[in-house]
């Protein structure tokens, strides 16, 4: 039965109006509380506070701007990606200074033409005069200071390589001297350095050797 709020009439289940007034009868009324036999709707889920809801999200990462496109048609990485590729690059060598390489020439101090140079080229410069059979001119030719032929045609070999100059007699008729030391051995190779006298014949020669960057 439902009680009218109204006039107390009760009126069957089921009805929307009282028969006794005609009051609009009150859903409430129609199952007395703690009679239903609806279930209760569940309790709503505690809701974080803002400050607990902040804290819980995830930091979103920053926004990386797309490639683009230059009017060619190559693409472009972002400026986040270039820096990030020059961090993780490894740090470039610095260039390696650059070798200093020397030049070094014969210069006649007595017995033929006075302050006359003859540069050595890199590798074997034979020393001697022009040989009339062959037509082979040696590298060092000191045919015009040698008026007496007391130098061979193929006197002695000075060897320019690696910075590193030698000199040896190869089987000259009277011989070859450094610094008026004894007759060098044929085939013995003698280091030079700069200022070294050599002694070809009469001819005396000074080794000059010019470092060059």
């Amino acid at each position: 039965m439902i009680k009218c709020s109204e006039c107390g009439y009760e009126n069957i289940d089921g009805l929307d109006y009282c028969d006794g007034c005609g009051a609009k009868l009150n859903a409430a009324a129609q199952a007395p509380a703690g009679e239903s036999g609806g279930v209760a709707a569940p309790e709503a889920a505690a809701q974080p506070a803002p400050a607990e809801a902040a804290a819980e999200a995830p930091a979103e990462a920053p926004a990386t701007p797309p490639p683009s496109e230059t009017p060619t048609g190559e693409i472009k990485p972002p400026p986040e990606a270039n820096a990030a590729a020059a961090a993780a690059a490894p740090a470039a060598e610095p260039p390696a200074a650059a070798g200093t390489t020397a030049r070094a020439k014969l210069q006649v101090v007595r017995g033929g033409r006075k302050g006359q140079e003859f540069p050595l080229e890199d590798g074997n410069n034979l020393v001697g005069r022009w040989d009339p059979e062959t037509g082979a001119f040696p590298e060092v030719d000191l045919d015009q200071d040698d008026p007496e032929a007391k130098i061979s045609r193929k006197h002695a070999l000075i060897r320019f390589e690696s910075g590193k100059i030698t000199v040896e007699d190869i089987g000259s008729l009277n011989g070859t001297y450094v610094n008026r030391q004894p007759r060098l051995m044929p085939g013995n190779p003698v280091e030079l350095k700069t200022g070294d006298e050599i002694i070809i014949g009469k001819t005396f020669l000074k080794l000059i050797v010019e470092p060059v960057s």
